[in-house]
């Protein structure tokens, strides 16, 4: 049996439950009715803000729509340059070749329908037969057709049918930002491609052996080793330029990220027209001035001068040191060659040299054409 002290209890604890349960109905009805109130005062706030938003100058727009916009445009651009790149991979990789020599791996492209495939001179060094390997993994047997060594391109042909050559545009058009791509076989990788800009046109470069090329594109595409003789190519798919070498950097060393040269199509097409028509380049378009110097302490000197040519003629002696070219100082070698390389055949120079016996003197100098 239940005490009466329980039974007590029980009845008291029935009215404070209640009583406690109204407390929170009256609560929670206090606190909807202050979220209403809130509610109200932000929308009070929320229209005054627009209110006074709609008072702003209609040179300061309102930013609801711009977000949508500025987002919506770069993604479908971005699409269609994307579908163009690989639109230009898929037209270009057929024309792209592997070329295997006794020193290495460099590329090549098909240069026309009768197995032609141009390339960089200093990939087919001094060999005369090569292995190329077309995209689809077949390989031939390349013969050299001819190199031209001052402006590193080469010409080698293969015995093949069904070749896919390649479409050579006009270099002279390129404008600085135009997107391109690097095509060839870097480390062996084959059909690789990597994409940048055009970032500069008409540099004139030298190359590792001391070869003064006038007339290339720098290129923010990675160029690495076994890119050189490949295509670099815009986005109508013609080729523009024969990746041939990247920078390095005189102070750390190694190469410099982003920074690479190629060759000009409309140069490449020069020299590679009159390689295949006779084997060697009578007209290279690039001033030749008959000398062979060497570094000396005062600055190049003159060790050989060509019989009949343009320094013989103007009255220049082996043993002269070359001070200047015009008002262009020339204190190494390479700075004489690279100052040559920036005149064309004809062009009349002044070179200033110091005798053997310490004298100077001035000569009148007509540039004669750089044989083949």
């Amino acid at each position: 049996m239940k005490s009466d002290t329980q039974r007590f209890g029980r009845r008291i604890a029935a009215p404070i439950a209640s009583l406690i349960f109204v407390a929170m109905l009256v609560a929670a009805c206090g606190s909807a009715a202050a979220t209403q109130s809130t509610n109200t005062t932000t929308a009070a706030l929320a229209t005054s803000a627009i209110d006074k938003a709609a008072n702003v100058p209609i040179v300061l727009p309102a930013a609801t729509s711009a977000p949508v916009t500025s987002l919506a445009a770069p993604a479908g651009a971005a699409l269609s340059l994307q579908d163009q790149m690989v639109a230009v991979i898929k037209q270009v990789t057929p024309s792209v070749v592997e070329i295997q020599t006794s020193s290495g791996l460099g590329s090549g492209i098909i240069y026309d329908a009768n197995g032609d495939i141009v390339t960089n001179a200093h990939v087919v060094g001094t060999d005369t037969r090569f292995s190329v390997t077309l995209s689809n993994g077949k390989t031939y047997t390349g013969t050299l057709v001819g190199s031209y060594k001052p402006d590193d391109i080469a010409v080698i042909r293969i015995s093949a049918t069904g070749l896919t050559p390649a479409t050579f545009g006009d270099s002279s058009q390129l404008a600085v930002g135009d997107f391109v791509l690097a095509m060839g076989n870097p480390l062996g990788l084959q059909s690789s491609v990597t994409e940048g800009i055009v970032s500069a046109l008409g540099r004139q470069v030298t190359e590792p052996s001391g070869n003064a090329l006038p007339d290339t594109i720098q290129t923010s595409a990675a160029i690495n080793p076994g890119n050189s003789g490949g295509a670099l190519v815009d986005l109508s798919g013609q080729v523009v330029g024969i990746p041939t070498l990247e920078a390095t950097d005189p102070q750390v060393g190694g190469s410099a990220a982003g920074i690479g040269f190629a060759i000009s199509s409309n140069r490449a097409k020069l020299i590679a027209d009159q390689l295949i028509a006779g084997g060697k380049v009578t007209s290279s378009g690039r001033a030749y001035i008959g000398i062979q110097i060497s570094d000396g302490t005062t600055g190049p000197v003159i060790t050989q001068i060509t019989a009949g040519g343009p320094a013989a003629k103007s009255g220049l002696q082996v043993g002269d040191v070359v001070l200047s070219i015009d008002s262009t100082l020339t204190p190494d070698a390479q700075t004489l060659v690279d100052t040559i390389a920036s005149y064309k055949p004809g062009d009349v120079v002044q070179v200033k040299v110091q005798h053997q016996g310490g004298s100077t003197a001035t000569y009148s100098v007509t540039l004669g054409q750089l044989p083949g």
